[in-house]
């Protein structure tokens, strides 16, 4: 009986102690990655503002490694603002939904992305001129509000362990794709 109550009581006081260290951390995960890509802004910025030509480059379009049962459904406009695509995975809660909301032409590009499993995210895609004015510096950034819950804190200072090597791969993909001639 006295174990018992000495491991609940321990457990009890890591659960606090988890909680009260959560505070610590930020509300909003961030995560981002920028790179140079050796083609002009205008060719890189039609890449990024067509969501059809995201399975190419983008490790976490659904179509990229395509899954049994996925089925992704493209919006009535797939390039600039208001595109869309929606996809659903079988045994998943609903739909995941990527939506273009803000477009400034060859400058940038903001999106939402959503899914019931996950928090949603605001991305953001900044594009200037490189250096030398021979390619394209480009910013892919996420934010996502994780809240108070010591669960999600956790996850999101974990993002960029998590996902940063994603989003190389996709901006390695996107470099290769728009350095072609």
């Amino acid at each position: 009986m006295r174990l018992i109550k000495f491991f609940l009581l321990s457990m009890g006081i890591l659960v606090v102690l988890g909680f009260v260290l959560s505070l610590a951390f930020p509300s909003t995960a961030l995560l981002e990655r920028s790179g140079a890509i050796e083609a002009p802004a205008g060719k890189v910025f039609d890449r990024l503002s067509d969501l059809k030509t995201w399975k190419e480059w983008n490790p976490w379009h659904p179509e990229y490694n395509p899954k049994q049962g996925v089925t992704v459904t493209y919006g009535p406009i797939t390039s600039g603002a208001g595109a869309m695509y929606t996809w659903e995975t079988p045994g998943t809660k609903g739909l995941g939904r990527v939506k273009i909301t803000e477009v400034v032409p060859g400058k940038s590009i903001t999106y939402i992305m959503t899914h019931p499993d996950m928090k949603h995210i605001t991305a953001h895609f900044d594009l200037k001129p490189t250096a030398d004015g021979n390619g394209t510096a480009i910013l892919w950034r996420f934010e996502a509000h994780v809240g108070m819950t010591p669960w999600w804190k956790l996850r999101g200072f974990m993002m960029d362990r998590m996902f940063g090597a994603t989003m190389e791969e996709g901006l390695n993909h996107l470099k290769r794709i728009a350095e072609m001639p």
